[in-house]
């Protein structure tokens, strides 16, 4: 075997075991409130911790990526649809990079 088969057939069984170990381990339904509130806002953390990175990323400086996503909550908590809210930060992101431009 290769050393590169060897490397997918462990990652394969890790990730295999991730995923079975907690139906295997907890057979019957959790009753414990405050660990389900826990469990409920997981998927949110995690696709924030991906997400907030790679916005303040994207952009030539960190600052225009900062401006963007700080319009975008602003945009978001006045119950403004995902289009309305793309497009203003899309908006941020090309006003701030024209002004830090022109310094």
């Amino acid at each position: 075997m290769t050393d590169l088969v060897l490397l997918v057939l462990v990652m394969a069984g890790a990730t295999y075991l991730l995923r079975a170990l907690p139906l295997v381990a907890l057979r019957e339904r959790i009753e414990n409130p405050w660990l389900l509130s826990f469990l409920h806002y997981v998927p949110f953390a995690v696709l924030t911790a991906m997400t907030v990175p790679a916005i303040l990323t994207a952009t030539n400086a960190v600052v225009s990526g900062t401006v963007a996503l700080l319009v975008a909550i602003l945009v978001a908590l006045r119950g403004r649809s995902l289009m309305t809210v793309a497009l203003a930060a899309a908006a941020a992101v090309l006003v701030t990079e024209a002004v830090l431009a022109l310094l």
